[in-house]
């Protein structure tokens, strides 16, 4: 990045921090942690209020983290923290089938040990990775957290951009950065339009105990109304992420829980043995928003305020750490050179470094929903002898476990 073109120098002007963070979520805290490695100040505000974010019980939601997204926790000094509740994954499992079928079919097998960088992944527990960001962010002096505190105005100048919260006040910084989810008021207020569309599918979310042991082992059952994917946590546990057309998921998860697990068991299968529900259960409608751009005027866009996607890669949260790095780095070199990190020329850079990555991302995301999403039998027999081709190549097939582990393209410093 050394031989981008010079943005103008930084010119002196008092503000409340460097960067404002809209957003006090997993991608605005992680983002503003990598920030102030960089000597920048940050406020962070966040509409939730902190008792909120940091309410201590399992509700059942859990993240599946790349190795490249370990490796940037661990830079930012949280891994030690995280590590004896991060369950890794050390296989993963691609079955294609219908309802009934249990896991009769097994399609596709990556296994960890075929990598010399380790397990592919871990499985962490929403509670863990959201207390470990907090009390870092809550232990850093150079940010400043504003909970329970919501966003109604901003405005940029061509010396600042100024943010106007509910109670009035008003936050003056160099940046905006929007983590604000795909619902992006940040975006929304600067004018960035969206694209994408509905998959009429809506994702069932909850975490069971199960008889038997995981042995660290993923499965992404495709069935023709969605992916059920099991992935395992510490103990013998496992995250469901469970795909149906929306109105039959509404159904579903308005029933008891007894009745809701007498739906998923012959989704499931037996090869766990008992299962039972363990914490809460959650519904999320599965759509693909993408924002048409992620800067503008002394502004950029972070995680699902950037890009939202189908969740059948698992790859949601590692493109949003992924845009952190980046941005990180990009900002870092900026004040390294003595540039203006609000310059379009600095910002420019981000958006070039994620454009290619994340287009990538989520065409492939897409194409896979809609191959797999399905019960046509030529398009199941074609995809059936695809996995098995690839199933018999171990240098295609190793080189899908490196993208699944976010080994490939340009990697920013924090996650090398």
């Amino acid at each position: 990045m050394d031989n981008a073109a010079k943005a103008p120098i930084l010119q002196t002007m008092n503000y409340d921090s460097d960067i404002a963070i809209v957003g006090g979520g997993l991608n605005g805290t992680a983002m503003a942690l990598a920030l102030v490695r960089s000597g920048l100040s940050v406020t962070l505000i966040d509409a939730a209020s902190l008792p909120t974010r940091a309410a201590p019980d399992f509700d059942g939601r859990s993240y599946a983290l790349a190795l490249t997204s370990k490796r940037m926790l661990a830079a930012l000094g949280l891994w030690d923290g995280l590590s004896e509740n991060a369950q890794p994954m050390n296989q993963i499992k691609v079955t294609d089938g219908r309802i009934n079928d249990g896991h009769a079919f097994l399609g596709l097998h990556f296994d960890a040990a075929e990598l010399e960088e380790g397990p592919m992944g871990y499985m962490v527990e929403d509670r863990h990775l959201r207390h470990a960001l907090l009390d870092a962010v809550e232990a850093e002096p150079n940010i400043t957290h504003m909970s329970a505190a919501r966003v109604v105005a901003q405005e940029v100048t061509t010396t600042a951009a100024t943010l106007t919260l509910e109670d009035g006040k008003t936050v003056t910084a160099r940046v905006i950065i929007g983590a604000d989810g795909r619902q992006s008021g940040t975006a929304e207020r600067a004018g960035i339009s969206r694209t994408g569309w509905s998959y009429d599918q809506t994702a069932l979310v909850c975490a069971i105990a199960h008889e038997k042991p995981h042995q660290g082992i993923a499965h992404q059952f495709f069935m023709p109304s969605g992916p059920l994917a099991i992935l395992p946590l510490k103990g013998n546990r496992s995250s469901i992420v469970w795909s149906e057309k929306s109105d039959l998921a509404q159904q579903i998860n308005g029933l008891s829980d007894e009745k809701y697990l007498q739906i998923l068991r012959p989704r499931f299968g037996d090869f766990l043995g008992e299962i039972s529900l363990a914490g809460a259960r959650f519904t999320y409608p599965l759509n693909l928003t993408l924002a048409n751009s992620v800067i503008s005027d002394r502004l950029v866009l972070v995680g699902d305020a950037a890009h939202g996607m189908h969740p059948i890669a698992g790859q949601g949260l590692n493109a949003g750490l992924k845009d952190i790095a980046v941005l990180a780095q990009v900002m870092d070199e900026a004040k390294r050179r003595g540039e203006d990190i609000a310059s379009p020329l600095v910002l420019e850079r981000y958006a070039e470094w994620r454009s290619f990555d994340v287009a990538t991302l989520a065409a492939a995301t897409d194409v896979f929903n809609r191959l797999f999403s399905n019960d046509s039998s030529l398009l199941r027999l074609g995809r059936d002898l695809g996995m098995k081709a690839v199933n018999a190549m171990p240098n295609l097939r190793r080189g899908f476990m490196r993208e699944a582990a976010g080994l490939t393209g340009e990697l920013p410093a924090l996650m090398r």
